[in-house]
């Protein structure tokens, strides 16, 4: 075996563990925080994740008891995963996602949001609109630019050289 065939392992694409890591960060980031929002307005973890759920099941999904709740949950983990994998993707032609992972993940991270609440949540089945106030387009731009968009960038970062190889 020769030295090359020995590193090869090594330089493999590593996307994979980018948007595992990426996606499960973003995912876990984001459903504490909506757990804690919700929660200071007096809604359980069961009925956050129901909402979720209620993107493919509409008002359905608040009777469905801890059954939507869990799809709601792996509704939800998808959902990032699918962010993370985006994120990815585009960072393998705009290497500027990896060369400056904090900007671009903060940016990433609003325009998730707004693709989110502009897109997404109104053509779902979803039972709730999302509101646009000063303050909840603030508190909920912020924590996706924080807990969605930055997790996923510096997982992408982790797995990628400066130069955009996969590490």
């Amino acid at each position: 075996m020769s030295v090359a065939t020995a590193q090869l392992p090594a330089e493999r694409p590593r996307a994979a563990r980018a948007i595992v890591w990426g996606g499960l960060l973003a995912g876990l980031g984001d459903i504490t925080f909506a757990f804690v929002a919700s929660g200071l307005r007096g809604v359980g973890p069961v009925r956050v994740l129901q909402s979720v759920a209620s993107g493919l099941l509409g008002e359905a999904a608040k009777d469905g008891g801890v059954l939507t709740a869990a799809l709601g949950a792996v509704l939800h983990f998808l959902i990032a995963f699918i962010w993370a994998t985006v994120y990815w993707l585009l960072s393998r032609r705009l290497k500027v996602l990896v060369e400056h992972p904090v900007v671009c993940g903060l940016l990433y991270g609003f325009a998730v949001y707004a693709f989110m609440y502009l897109v997404v949540i109104p053509l779902s089945a979803a039972y709730f609109k999302p509101t646009f106030t000063p303050f909840t387009v603030s508190l909920n731009g912020a924590g996706h630019m924080l807990l969605v968009g930055l997790p996923i960038a510096l997982a992408a970062y982790k797995f990628t050289d400066k130069t955009g190889r996969e590490r």
